[in-house]
Parts: structure tokens; sequence; C-alpha cells
């Protein structure tokens, strides 16, 4: 399918950053990355691709700035960047990569990485490792700019984040890294004690096996492993999804499982699943103070809150606690 774009002028700027604008055109929702556009106005000219609000997705409520016909068409390459994010695309650019400054860490030395399937285990797990240097790896399979996310910036403005990289086509981390094995290399030379990695926001899914963006989870196991690394896998847990193959344990969960290398998996105490046994291995973790330590983040898991899918935060909590342990050894 082409790209669909429109024509049309910014009514409204409701929210702007450095790398992160929400505004309206002709009244219509939208995002903007000034990394890619520019800066952005009330009543500049502007090109909006439209295509995810007019197919309805469930992460695509907004469209997205293509172009700023006003003021962003003279821009230049980031200084000193080489390599292309979204290469031979419409929208290629050059972005500077960690690997351009210097040989990276060669090892994990044992240092746990927390691999989720869901942006929304993000906040939970990073608050069980609170107190410790944690660096967060953002995976394709969601969306893809970093700047996208409300859940890293709060993570982030509470020191529960130390730094936040984006691996393969993403981009706008506070680094950008070519994959996710030397985002991993990277954040060991900053000697962060654990590495969270998931996909953006919203995720890619089909509904089959395998057909879907958690699966970027399975790629930070063998990455994780590969290089030394202890790998910690966040179940997506719910008694809440309507939907059989996210009901208990998701099947975007088993897939993982199904591929698993050596990993482990947190089970949160407590939980019983009908008709369900604990994943080969499973480690039981006291999560009960996981609403204490949550209190005040942005946890949402497609609409719902923790009042309303608590197993899901818990059983994500759960791997963050498993990995603050390990981190300890």
């Amino acid at each position: 399918m082409p790209l669909s774009l429109r024509r049309g002028r910014v009514t409204a700027v409701v929210e702007a950053s450095d790398d992160f604008v929400r505004l309206e055109v002709d009244g219509a929702p939208c995002v903007a990355y000034p990394l890619l556009t520019g800066a952005v106005e009330v009543g500049d000219d502007v090109v909006v691709n439209v295509q995810a609000r007019e197919l309805g997705l469930g992460s695509g409520g907004f469209d997205v700035l293509y172009a700023n016909l006003t003021r962003g068409l003279d821009l230049r390459a980031e200084e000193g960047a080489h390599v292309m994010k979204l290469p031979y695309t419409p929208v290629q650019f050059a972005r500077r990569h960690a690997e351009e400054d210097g040989p990276l860490d060669d090892g994990l030395a044992r240092m746990p990485v927390v691999c989720c399937t869901l942006h929304s285990q993000v906040a939970p797990v990073c608050a069980a490792l609170r107190g410790l240097r944690v660096a967060y790896v953002q995976l394709p399979g969601g969306a893809l700019p970093v700047a996208l996310s409300d859940a890293i910036r709060a993570l982030k403005a509470l020191d529960l984040l130390e730094v936040a990289i984006g691996a393969g086509a993403c981009f706008g981390g506070d680094v950008d890294c070519v994959n996710v094995y030397s985002s991993l290399l990277f954040a060991a030379g900053r000697n962060v004690d654990a590495v969270v990695c998931s996909i953006g926001p919203g995720i890619v899914g089909t509904g089959t096996f395998f057909g879907h963006g958690g699966m970027a989870a399975a790629d930070a196991v063998d990455a994780a492993n590969r290089l030394g690394g202890t790998p910690i896998l966040a179940l997506r847990i719910s008694t809440a999804d309507a939907r059989g193959r996210h009901s208990g344990l998701s099947h975007h969960t088993t897939a993982v499982l199904g591929l698993r290398g050596s990993l482990r998996v947190a089970w949160p105490a407590g939980l019983e699943l009908d008709g369900e046994s604990l994943p080969a291995g499973a480690e039981t973790v006291d999560v009960s103070d996981w609403r204490e330590a949550c209190a005040g983040l942005p946890l949402d898991h497609m609409g719902r809150g923790p009042d309303d899918d608590p197993w899901f935060f818990a059983a994500a909590y759960a791997a963050g606690r498993l990995a603050r342990l390990a981190a300890a050894r």
C-alpha cells in the first residue's frame, strides 16, 4: 500500500520538547519528531501521514508529521553522522551511532538482561530495579522512535533509567546503536547493573504464533546469552484479556519460551492459572510489594490499569526482582 499523505496546517501545539511534539493538524491529533522535521509552530504548512489513523489501528489514533513545508526543508544531517536509519526509504536520515565513537566492551560479565515482549512491561520491571543503574534498549517490533514513549521519559525523570538506547531501526535514544548486540555492549561500558530490553509502544501483531513484534525478546535473549549475560524473560500474563491467545500465559511468551536457550524465568508468587502449569525452570518470586513499588508510575496495558489486570504488572515486576537478585551476586 502506498503512503497516505495529506497536506494541512498546524492548528495547535499541545506538548513540545526537543525530541517530541504532540500537535493538531486541521484539528486532528498528530505527533512530530523534531529530529526529523525540525521545530513545529502553529500555522505551519505541513504534510502528515494519515494511514494508521485511517485504518483504525489500535496504536494509530493519531497522524505523524511527515514534512514541515514552512521551516523543515533545509535541515542538515547530524554532525559526524554516517550511518543511516531507515535506509533507502523516503524518510532515511543519518544518525550518529555509539559504535562510531570508539570500541565497545567485549562481554556482559553475567549482567542481567530483562527481555520484555511488550513496552508496558518496562515500568514495573524498572520499579523492581529502583536504586540500581539501569539501561533501556528499544528493539524493533513496535514503535521505532524512542521519543514516543511517555513511560521512558517518566522513568528517566525519576532516575529509574540512566540511559535509553535505540537499537537497529529504532532511533532517538540518548544514543543509538546498530543492533541489539552492540547496544548491550555499549550498556556494559556504562557500568550499569542491569539492562531492560523491549519493543517500543504498540506492537506488530498478526494473530499467528511467531508473527508478532514480541519475538524481539527472543533476539535479546540470544544476544545476552552469546555475550555472556544473564537473560531473564518477563512473562506476559493476563487474567483480564478476553482473547484466548493472550488469556493466562500469552502465546507471545510461549513463542519465545519455545525457542529458549539458557534463560531465567520469574513467576509471581501467589498466581495460579486454571489448566496451566509453570514454565519449565520458572523461579517463584515474591511480588507482595509490587503495588507500592510501582506507585506513581505510568501503568497501562491495552487500556487496563493495575486494578484491572494486576497479574500482568506483577509478572513484569517479578522479572525485575529476579534481575535485581542476579545483579547482587
